[in-house]
């Protein structure tokens, strides 16, 4: 996959060589050269442009980039500028850092399709994440096990939990959902609000678009999200 990641300070250089060493196609963008010269060895391709410019981003290859992460965090300007830049070019899909609950708040507003809080969020569990296709979210438990948010497979939507037996199946055990309801944010534009269920039922129902809270082992659920 080619990933362009946009600022190289920590978060950005430190996702831009985790997703180089993963095998992917990294280009690394800072308008900082030396931070450029920095890397250069240890990430596929680095970039001196400024982000916040339509022109230079214009010079990127977006439309063969399968995702672009905005991880400036200093200069909500910048940020919020290159963001707003990306979203207008129509990338496939589009992540940014938010570095204060205001700058979360004008990011939703845009319409990214994920927001990166750096307090919550580590480089090498976002390229874990980026990784594994479906995966929303990890959290690694042992070496072994893991707990992972996943979207749920359109194989099972319209399945109960019963029916779709993950536990004989693939040893994983589903311990919540996460159902997105339409809620507004302080700029009255409507988003999608993730609910949890609770401990779930034998009867509840998959519906399209649930993240599934779920348990086990990383090579079990990578074959529960994408076995046939």
């Amino acid at each position: 996959m080619r990933y362009i990641v946009i600022g190289l300070g920590y978060f950005g250089s430190s996702l831009s060589m985790k997703l180089t060493e993963m095998g992917h196609e990294v280009i690394a963008v800072d308008m900082n050269m030396q931070k450029v010269e920095a890397y250069k060895d240890r990430v596929t391709h680095t970039i001196c442009l400024d982000a916040s410019d339509a022109q230079a981003i214009s010079t990127l290859p977006t439309a063969e980039t399968d995702v672009v992460v905005v991880g400036i965090g200093e200069d909500f300007g910048a940020s919020v500028m290159a963001t707003a830049i990306f979203k207008q070019i129509g990338v496939k899909r589009l992540m940014s850092r938010a570095i204060s609950p205001l700058h979360q708040t004008v990011l939703e507003a845009i319409g990214v399709d994920q927001i990166i809080r750096p307090e919550q969020e580590s480089a090498e569990r976002l390229a874990k994440k980026l990784e594994m296709r479906g995966v929303i979210d990890s959290f690694d438990l042992t070496e072994d096990y893991n707990i992972i948010e996943a979207t749920v497979p359109e194989r099972y939507v319209g399945q109960t939990i019963a029916e779709s037996n993950f536990r004989a199946k693939y040893q994983v055990n589903v311990l919540t959902i996460l159902r997105y309801r339409e809620s507004k944010n302080l700029f009255g534009k409507a988003y999608q609000k993730a609910t949890v269920l609770g401990v779930v039922k034998a009867e509840t129902v998959f519906e399209s678009g649930d993240i599934l809270v779920i348990f086990g082992k990383i090579q079990d659920i990578d074959r529960l999200l994408h076995s046939r």
